[in-house]
């Protein structure tokens, strides 16, 4: 798989993600492919096993890789409540193989850098 045929593979990923479309969602994973959630130890092995029936939101700030390997930096929202998600995605024959997210809440700045900081969007 070329790296045009990868990016527009993961933008059709986050694309059904947001829109909860499942079966369009994991479209992208190999029958054996593994996701790891390093924050709350888990491991979820093949693709029928990776759906979650709650309804989310997905917002890609960007996505970066090249090859085998890519990177999507994305905004999850579950409820209203975000968090920010880095995935990391290594593709093997066409699909992903192998896929870990890492997870972070929104926090506020600390006080002693606080005049040292723009605040982001």
């Amino acid at each position: 798989m070329d790296d045009q045929a990868a990016l527009a593979a993961l933008r059709r990923h986050w694309e059904a993600s947001d829109a909860n479309d499942f079966e369009a969602e994991h479209d992208i994973y190999r029958e054996d492919a593994v996701l790891d959630y390093p924050q709350s130890g888990e491991r979820i092995r093949g693709r029928r096993n990776m759906v979650q029936p709650n309804r989310k939101r997905f917002t890609v700030r960007r996505i970066i890789g090249g090859g085998d390997l890519w990177v999507s930096e994305f905004v999850l929202s579950y409820d209203g409540i975000p968090s920010y998600v880095v995935s990391i995605m290594e593709f093997r024959d066409g699909r992903v193989a192998h896929e870990t997210q890492y997870f972070g809440d929104r926090f506020e700045p600390g006080p002693s850098r606080a005049h040292l900081v723009e605040r982001m969007e």
